[in-house]
């Protein structure tokens, strides 16, 4: 196809251009309409792609400006193009990549990359084949276009290059690249190895049958002179180490050395090289392979801790009081609700029923990297050097233990005690990077090194003093171990200075570390709680916007760890003016509601009575919070043009604050439930499409039926064939709300939940039964079937053999409480239906029963009627020789408490 443009039109679209590249805000938003405008022309692309090929007159940044909005109009309106206008383009786009201009060529590419995402590799079939015939055209500037085009397709559709449907191409393209590592561009030799970087981690089969030769051949790139080359060699030998380290095997003592000198390069190099060692640290043969060399390597590491200038600059690490000075909106993060889930304490830890746990992606728990906010800066949050040495070194000293003490030891005297602020704040890194792995090896020194860095905490050096709350919160579970007196007052102390510190960095690491602490400490802050309360108090009226955000977390976490102990009026009275004046100020569509709600939930369950007189205006915003989305949702849904949809996480945080309500406030909340559409409204949110919101009802409807049950009642009917239907365990979460939910609702159902049996058993059964089923789920299942069958005997007791061995293994560790008794009295019942169905697995009954401290005195009496039931059915000679197969704990455990 030819195409030839009016001169005219032409000109016009070149003023554009130059006008858009004007920084008069008013100048670009009027040249924005008129781009807009010109789109209802279809040959108006024809023009752009002509600016950007063609009109060699033109200056680059206006010709590939013109590509830029082209690739836009394809990426919004592609799929409405006429086919003769895409066809028009893509000839036109092979034909450029050879442009003279390193712009206009890499301009071309991310087009061409574009028409092949939106359209499809497979309606394109002559790219490929044009595209690798270029890379042996004798102008090197067509071998480099074509070479940057297809990185970037390699980038993109790695996937769909290694499928049948286009024929794998990847069989020819692999062998092809491999031929241009030698080539005498370091550009191209850079462009072959980031194609082939490409296929590694998904193990492609036809990079695997040339595998030998791709390795050979980075080897033989790895001291080449461009920094590029460099960087890719060290990205390929990262993956590798993760899909086929038996073929490096023989190599890893020169790919460690190697390795070794390029984490010490002064560009991004380093931070490639460096991830080799996070990579090798979870190998199998890591502590092998890495001993030799581990004196040269861990001194590299704290190296790489260190700031460089450019950091500091960046972190305004000269700026030492910057508390006055307001936050940009664009340095928040995002944060993200973590909606309630319902979980049992195992028989060690603290804590109580209702927990919150971080819900990822579903997963049951997921830990924060704690180097993504160690320097937290809008600039600095990319992962960087500094960053990436100080998570090799935790991760090592998890792999080496205290075999890593006698190298890092010298290190750390030399470095922590330096005259050089960015030495001794590196040292002070170091010292917390190594705090998981080698706590046992450090435990001699912490006597002498808590106090240090407590004296540090004041020094004049802010990135010292932030440094130094992170490092000291690493170490806070053996600080709480010890008499308070001797550290954990002197470091409470001045840990609530540095949250009023004139800082903002420091003040946000402070009360992070701060939570941590209280997190560990629990109770133990009781005494200290005024002192706590005045500080974190007086830190409202002091702070800019982003750590308000954190120290109403400070806030919830301590309410959590101290729970009723904040039920006093003083403290009432200086906590909750400053949250509810916040809750006044902020409107109901600010995202900052999402935290303080997540804040008050924690204190409302903590304060339980003492939460009364702020309850009602805290409830109804709540309600009006969840009628709101739904509408939205609702209008949204029906006329999707009119009305965005709504975001569900403001009825997720009201759901769980109504929860945090119902458990804090138990009965009192009657009234307010009474005269609100509470029950309409939850009967909504249990089936919405969202997982989250689904989590969330589910955990208020259990608060709910304990807390005011005849409200719930009416409308069980409704509810429970929902809650069957969400026993799906690929939504974790969920699925563990409905399950708790159940079995609250079972327990004052007592009989009346006959009918619905059959809609919830079978799934409870199958999902304690599935080896996949997470800790806190199989706990709650068999609770709630333990619940069943107390209301039910006579319907649950038949299934017993199917689930009585995964049952007794599941609550064996859980200790003494409410849900676990009335679990208990369920199975003794079923027992008592079903005798037979235990006898295949007696041994795990024994085992729960002995898992009980002390347990309520009729429990005791049918626990041990159960087991000398047993032992007389089975006969004296038969027992003796069952009790043989017992560990000797449980025989004495038995022994003492049911005297068998």
């Amino acid at each position: 196809m030819t195409w030839e443009p009016q001169p005219d039109g032409l000109n016009q679209i070149v003023t554009l251009l130059k006008q858009s590249q004007s920084t008069d805000n008013s100048i670009q938003r009027a040249v924005q309409m008129k781009l807009e405008e010109l789109n209802q022309y279809p040959d108006f692309n024809n023009y752009l792609i002509y600016v950007l090929t063609k009109l060699t007159s033109q200056d680059e940044p206006t010709r590939s400006l013109s590509g830029l909005i082209l690739k836009n109009n394809i990426r919004s309106h592609g799929t409405h193009l006429q086919p003769a206008i895409i066809e028009y383009i893509k000839q036109e786009c092979l034909m450029a990549l050879g442009d003279p201009s390193p712009l206009i060529r890499a301009t071309t590419g991310i087009l061409i990359t574009t028409i092949a995402n939106k359209g499809g590799l497979q309606n394109w079939p002559e790219l490929l084949p044009t595209l690798c015939d270029m890379l042996d055209s004798q102008d090197y500037s067509v071998c480099e276009g074509a070479f940057g085009a297809l990185q970037k397709i390699c980038e993109d559709s790695a996937d769909t290059l290694d499928s049948s449907a286009l024929n794998r191409p990847l069989n020819i393209m692999i062998p092809k690249f491999l031929q241009f590592f030698r080539h005498s561009s370091p550009k191209i030799r850079s462009n072959a190895i980031a194609c082939i970087n490409q296929f590694i981690i998904n193990r492609t089969q036809a990079l695997m049958v040339h595998i030998d030769t791709f390795i050979e051949n980075l080897f033989h790139l790895s001291s080449d002179d461009d920094r590029e080359v460099r960087k890719n060699v060290c990205r390929g030998l990262v993956m590798l180490l993760e899909v086929r380290m038996d073929r490096l095997m023989p190599h890893m003592n020169s790919i460690i050395e190697y390795m070794l000198i390029r984490t010490q390069d002064s560009d991004e190099t380093s931070l490639e090289a460096c991830e080799f060692w996070l990579t090798l640290a979870e190998q199998a043969i890591c502590k092998e392979v890495l001993t030799p060399h581990l004196a040269s390597l861990v001194p590299v590491l704290v190296r790489g801790m260190k700031y460089c200038d450019i950091d500091i600059i960046i972190l305004k690490g000269d700026v030492e009081e910057d508390e006055m000075i307001p936050d940009r909106e664009e340095d928040i993060k995002p944060r993200f609700h973590k909606s309630r889930t319902h979980t049992q304490k195992s028989a060690g830890g603290g804590g109580d029923g209702a927990a919150r746990s971080m819900e990822g992606n579903d997963a049951d728990e997921v830990i924060d990297d704690p180097y993504d906010d160690m320097d937290d800066d809008s600039n600095l949050t990319d992962w960087n050097l500094r960053k990436c040495s100080a998570a090799a070194l935790d991760v090592l000293a998890n792999v080496f233990k205290d075999d890593f003490l006698p190298i890092l030891l010298p290190i750390l005297k030399e470095t922590l005690f330096h005259q050089e602020w960015v030495i001794k704040e590196s040292g002070i890194l170091a010292l917390g990077a190594i705090a998981e792995g080698c706590m046992n090896g450090m435990v001699p020194h912490l006597p002498e090194l808590i106090p240090y860095l407590v004296s540090c905490l004041s020094d004049k050096k802010a990135l010292v003093r932030s440094i130094t709350c992170w490092t000291l919160s690493r170490y806070a579970h053996w600080v709480v171990s010890q008499p308070h007196d001797q550290y954990l007052k002197p470091l409470m102390e001045e840990l609530l200075k540095r949250i009023l510190d004139a800082n903002k960095r420091v003040q946000e690491a402070a009360c992070s570390a701060f939570a941590t602490l209280e997190e560990e400490a629990c109770t133990e802050l009781v005494p200290y709680l005024g002192f706590i309360l005045k500080t974190l108090v007086f830190a409202f009226g002091k702070y800019q916007h982003k750590n308000l955000l954190i120290l109403y977390d400070a806030i919830g976490t301590l309410a959590d760890s101290v729970g009723h102990h904040l039920n006093k009026p003083e403290y009432i009275n200086m906590l909750m003016p400053p949250l509810i004046q916040k809750w006044n100020m902020l409107k109901d569509e600010d995202k900052d509601l999402f935290p303080l709600l997540e804040c008050l939930s924690s204190v409302a369950t903590a304060l339980q009575s003492g939460f009364l007189p702020y309850c009602e205006p805290v409830y109804r915003r709540c309600i009006s919070l969840i009628q709101q989305t739904l509408n939205q949702h609702l209008a949204s849904t029906t006329s999707p043009g009119e009305f965005e949809q709504p975001d569900k996480d403001f009825m997720i945080v009201a759901l769980d604050l109504l929860s945090g309500l119902a458990e804090g406030l138990d009965g009192h909340i009657e009234s307010l439930v009474v005269s609100s559409n509470i029950m309409q409204l939850l009967y909504q949110c249990m089936q919405d499409s969202m997982p989250e919101v689904r989590q969330s009802s589910f955990a208020l409807l259990g608060d709910l039926t304990k807390a005011c049950f005849q409200h719930v009642h009416p409308h069980i009917a409704d509810f429970l064939p929902i809650l069957g239907h969400n026993l799906n365990p690929e939504f974790i979460s969920v699925c563990n709300n409905a399950t708790w939910a159940i079995g609250e609702i079972s327990i004052k159902l007592m009989e009346d939940t006959k009918p619905y049996i059959p809609m919830v058993l079978t799934q409870l059964i199958e999902i304690i039964n599935n080896t996949n089923t997470p800790k806190t789920l199989l706990e709650n299942t068999a609770i709630t079937i333990g619940r069943l069958g107390l209301v039910c005997p006579v319907e649950v007791a038949p299934s017993l053999q199917q689930f009585v061995r995964q049952w007794c293994s599941s609550l064996r560790n859980i200790r003494d409480n409410e849900e676990k008794d009335s679990a208990f009295r369920g199975m003794c019942q079923m027992i008592t239906v079903n005798p037979v169905g235990v006898v295949a697995d007696f041994i795990f009954f024994c085992d729960a029963a002995a898992s009980w401290m002390n347990p309520k005195k009729d429990l005791h009496e049918m626990l041990q009627k159960i087991l000398h039931g047993f032992k007389m059915q089975v006969g004296e000679e038969n027992w003796s020789r069952f009790v043989e197969q017992f560990p000797p704990q449980l025989s004495e455990r038995l022994a003492v408490m049911y005297n068998i």
